[in-house]
């Protein structure tokens, strides 16, 4: 499995380090709470199989997604390191699939068997909270952005900014984008077929492929 947290580490010393970490599979389904918000929060996750989807809800019910997950991303880590013992937010299974759950304790803890890995792990958790903070920041430029279409230009550009080029699936469906992107969905629909209109964007299910025209460069691969 392609993960950061285990990356530089050998597949022998791994499994070595696994052991020594006490670390359980378990098996995940579709609407499952892997972390409650509110919730305690003790381990660290590690997709191997599946899809996790982050997201807040305030007082009143309203939902914002805070990011998809895929095999090797990992969730619960910036709470645990933090010292949080309940969770501000939720993490739900989108897709049936296995998570591998870790000790927190024991990662930083020393280790009694001297595994050569696990001073390795401890500098890919850093590098992982690390990506993170980038991840986050990238995500507040979209979000200050101040129209839908803006907002979706931005989101666009870094989905193609991501997948090296113009052609890219959008991991949401129209009411998760909306929610990621923290606005109505209704006015989303329509600054997005206003951009199919003026030729800047096709689509074809999730299925995006940019256009930009000279005008909206700027937008589109300058953020």
């Amino acid at each position: 499995m392609d993960c950061a947290l285990f990356a530089g580490i050998g597949q022998a010393e791994r499994e070595e380090m696994l052991r020594c970490l006490d670390a359980r599979r378990a098996k995940m389904v579709r609407g499952q709470a892997l972390l409650e918000a509110g919730g305690p929060v003790r381990e660290i996750g590690v997709v191997l199989r599946g899809a996790v989807q982050v997201r807040s809800t305030d007082f009143f019910g309203n939902q914002t997604i805070l990011a998809q997950l895929g095999p090797g991303d990992l969730f619960g880590e910036a709470f645990v390191c933090a010292g949080l013992s309940r969770s501000p937010v939720e993490a739900v299974c989108q897709q049936d699939g296995e998570v591998l759950l870790l000790d927190y304790g024991r990662i930083l803890g020393a280790c009694p068997r001297a595994c050569a890995g696990h001073r390795r792990l401890v500098e890919n958790m850093v590098a992982v909270l690390a990506q993170k903070n980038l991840t986050l920041m990238r995500k507040t430029r979209i979000l200050s952005r101040r129209t839908t279409r803006e907002k979706l230009l931005a989101y666009l550009s870094e989905c193609a900014r991501e997948a090296g080029g113009g052609q890219f699936d959008i991991p949401f469906t129209r009411q998760e984008l909306a929610d990621y992107l923290c606005v109505d969905r209704s006015a989303m629909t329509v600054a997005l077929m206003a951009l199919k209109r003026e030729g800047l964007v096709e689509l074809d299910g999730r299925t995006a492929r940019l256009l930009a025209k000279n005008s909206e460069r700027r937008d589109l691969h300058g953020i």
